[in-house]
């Protein structure tokens, strides 16, 4: 039986992951969350862990922030390291800025989370319709929810996600990708 295995940068992306997926993934479909400590811990994991997995069927799906990179050579450099390691298939997807443009993409979540009223009123604001194109969407978010933390916080919101409503690029791509390959299995 196929099984997924997504290589996670951080714990927040788990957080988020750990409630989102059961809503994207089919119950007969196992998969596996791995975070690590930051972008170096995953970059130096991803070779050694996709030579070592020997489960016939295994997908991986490597997530990573963009932070101040340039989106296309750190995804060349990603799918690289796959390459190299025989995982040509892996789906390497960049999150574009940080986690937190995939929450700003779907501002009725983040009220529904924490509030405040009207919040979601955001959204058809010019600011608000391309959220991965902030420069830090770690900062807004802060602004907009004062005492925002990353891993409470995507813990919050990942429940009132709505893939259909989200307006982020990044999180559409990411969707549509893992969308593919568990229609592949």
């Amino acid at each position: 039986m196929s099984e997924l295995v997504f290589l996670l940068e951080e714990q927040s992306m788990r957080e988020l992951l750990q409630v989102l997926l059961p809503r994207l993934i089919p119950e007969e479909i196992p998969y596996r969350l791995i975070a690590h400590e930051g972008r170096t811990d995953l970059e130096r994991s991803i070779p050694r862990k996709l030579r070592a997995w020997k489960t016939p069927g295994v997908r991986f799906i490597v997530l990573q922030d963009k932070d101040s990179a340039d989106c296309k050579a750190l995804k060349e450099k990603l799918v690289g390291l796959c390459d190299d390691a025989g995982r040509p298939d892996t789906l390497v997807r960049i999150v574009c800025d940080h986690l937190e443009a995939w929450l700003l993409g779907d501002l009725s979540a983040v009220e529904a989370a924490f509030g405040p009223r009207g919040l979601s009123r955001l959204q058809s604001r010019r600011k608000y319709r391309n959220p991965d194109a902030l420069g830090n969407a770690s900062q807004e978010l802060k602004r907009l929810v004062p005492g925002y933390q990353k891993v409470s916080g995507a813990r919050a919101v990942a429940p009132h996600l709505t893939p259909d409503r989200n307006v982020s690029h990044s999180f559409g791509v990411f969707v549509a990708g893992l969308t593919r390959i568990v229609s592949e299995i």
